[in-house]
């Protein structure tokens, strides 16, 4: 099973889905688990590649991985590969699909329905503190000349705020309107709204702007989520790529 968004339908050749844990090869807990550093099989985890990309039609050889550290890095990409050190990848070249490896972090894509570029941005707290989206938008202005009102943006399914705790030693890091405080509990922190909020100040029209309302946390059937499950999670992957 994978999930597709809506928001980027206007252009047919782009592709653009996240994986979930139904449908792998590899033996419970790990299904659908297309990481090689959780303790999986690696030959399971090449089947499951192979099943979650044949099923978009991309090729496993046209695929750029970042190697994800929570950071702010982002890097213009012109082809296939592993990219170490970065959480986000932009590219203005076809048939090249960007990837982020997620597990609650949130998978946001944009795209630019002008210049054809686009970008693969993984933000977890960390991530969204540094405002790696927002440094993303800027990468894209600077690097391609996009201009906002050709901006379109997708966050995928991620850790919400009905379940994701964060110590105080997190919470003090942002604005209390993204906390939700419930006596006896961690505070719950709202990285959704956050980045959409990123969006929206970046001058984004809102109506260019898809969420999905998935929780990973609450949703053990359908989504991997290490908050939940912690070293017997395995990993989604989230692509977008524009075929010629």
């Amino acid at each position: 099973m994978v999930i597709k968004p809506k928001i980027f339908s206007i252009n047919k050749k782009l592709i653009c889905a996240v994986s979930t844990r139904a449908g792998g090869v590899s033996p419970e807990p790990f299904g659908m688990n297309l990481s090689y550093q959780v303790g999986d099989r690696d030959e399971n985890v090449t089947k499951n590649r192979e099943l979650f990309f044949n099923r978009l039609g991309i090729p496993l050889s046209s695929v750029a991985i970042p190697g994800q550290i929570h950071s702010d890095h982002i890097q213009y990409i012109s082809e296939a590969g592993e990219y170490p050190d970065c959480d986000a990848v932009v590219t203005n070249k076809n048939n090249l699909f960007l990837i982020v490896t997620v597990a609650d972090c949130i998978p946001i894509f944009l795209y630019d329905s002008k210049t054809q570029a686009y970008a693969a941005i993984h933000a977890g707290w960390r991530g969204t503190e540094k405002r790696i989206l927002k440094k993303g938008i800027e990468m894209m202005r600077s690097t391609f000349s996009t201009e906002i009102n050709d901006l379109f943006a997708y966050l995928g399914p991620s850790a919400r705020k009905c379940c994701y705790q964060v110590g105080e030693e997190v919470a003090d890091k942002f604005n209390k309107k993204y906390l939700i405080h419930s006596e006896g509990m961690n505070p719950k922190l709202d990285l959704i709204t956050m980045n959409y909020d990123m969006l929206i100040d970046s001058g984004i029209d809102k109506n260019k702007i898809e969420i999905s309302e998935q929780c990973t946390i609450c949703n053990p059937s359908l989504f991997h989520s290490y908050r939940r499950d912690k070293d017997l999670s395995g990993r989604m992957m989230a692509v977008i790529g524009i075929r010629s």
